[in-house]
């Protein structure tokens, strides 16, 4: 495979439909703001990935900062672990976390994405691996079991083996209420996960979670705050269901501190803040030394390269925040995820980035 050397660095930001709008407990998302990443080459080979930026608040500041890279990357080989540790390097005093960490997790997405293209491979095989089917749940906001009932059988008859829901909306009876109605609605066989978004203090999470037991629940994510690893550790030691964290983590170190605070059962890293795939494979190391399942948080498509290479890969999680603008959204057959290529099998849809960018 010819070396790729990098020739410039484009952000493009958009605000795209989402055909299932988010409620969360903390407010809700209507449509997807995203910031598309293009790492072209001298050889003519285009990286692509994209960020998820939650709030339209911040895509013209990421953007910004995307556009800031290219001088620093111009001439620079695409090989993802030096260009990592250039950034750590650069950036040692200021430290990788917020819109930083989101960009350079990003570029790595990219980095690897151009040399799958370059191979002729998806980047699973890079990895070492096979792209193979993995198990994906449906991942849905706050519900109204009799308003959303339709849709949530659909989840089902479309494959999915697990479906999660957000809580923490409202009081710990509604919770209570709504977990028996989605029971009825999906049956006994779907694993159902439950997230709270980091509603609730140690001791209220610790009264809920005793009380969701019932309904055996696959795992209760993010009780706390999740920057608070003692109370995580507080509520998972009293907790009778697995407690679910990591989608905020900021590259390995952040996992190793949770790891070492006991703070979760099972861990779910999010590739736009771990460090990307080259931090993924660091973090996964880690989960498998602890034997501690590993599951993935958004972005689909570079998720199921790295579940398939990770020894203790757990659950996909099915949030399609970049369909609108991709020529080939991702699509479960039969419940699950196999990874696409070449590269991570990203390509824009370029009539529907020009309807969607951020005016």
């Amino acid at each position: 495979m010819e070396s790729l050397v990098i020739s410039d660095i484009r952000a493009r930001a958009v605000i795209a439909p989402l055909q299932r709008p988010i409620r969360t407990a903390s407010g809700s998302i209507e449509a997807s703001p995203l910031v598309l990443l293009d790492v072209a080459t001298e050889q003519g080979i285009t990286g692509r990935s994209y960020l998820f930026a939650y709030t339209p608040v911040v895509l013209r500041p990421l953007q910004a900062l995307a556009e800031q890279f290219a001088p620093l990357l111009r001439g620079q080989p695409v090989v993802p672990l030096a260009r990592q540790e250039q950034f750590e390097k650069q950036f040692r005093l200021l430290g990788l976390q917020g819109l930083l960490g989101m960009l350079v997790s990003g570029l790595d997405m990219a980095f690897w994405d151009a040399m799958g293209q370059a191979s002729g491979l998806p980047v699973v095989r890079l990895l070492g691996g096979e792209a193979r089917p993995v198990r994906a749940y449906d991942s849905w906001g706050l519900v109204d079991p009799a308003r959303d009932a339709a849709a949530l059988a659909r989840s089902v008859e479309r494959g999915f083996r697990g479906l999660k829901i957000k809580l923490g909306g409202g009081s710990l009876e509604h919770d209570l209420a709504t977990l028996r109605e989605l029971r009825s609605i999906v049956g006994d066989a779907v694993a159902l996960m439950v997230d709270y978004n980091q509603s609730l203090g140690p001791g209220e999470a610790i009264r809920r979670v005793r009380a969701l037991e019932p309904f055996g629940l696959e795992w209760v994510e993010e009780p706390v705050a999740a920057e608070d690893l003692q109370g995580h550790a507080q509520v998972r030691a009293r907790s009778p269901i697995p407690i679910q964290t990591g989608e905020n983590w900021w590259f390995a170190r952040d996992a190793e501190r949770a790891l070492s605070a006991g703070a979760c059962d099972r861990m779910m890293p999010d590739l736009m803040k771990i460090g990307g795939i080259t931090g993924w494979l660091s973090v996964m190391g880690l989960a498998r030394a602890a034997s501690m399942p590993m599951s993935s948080h958004l972005f689909i498509e570079a998720s199921a390269h790295v579940l398939a290479v990770t020894p203790t890969c757990d659950w996909l999680e099915f949030m399609d925040f970049g369909a609108a603008v991709l020529a080939h959204p991702c699509q479960p057959v039969d419940g699950c995820v196999t990874a696409r290529g070449p590269g991570l099998g990203i390509d824009w849809d370029e009539a529907a980035v020009a309807r969607y960018a951020l005016p």
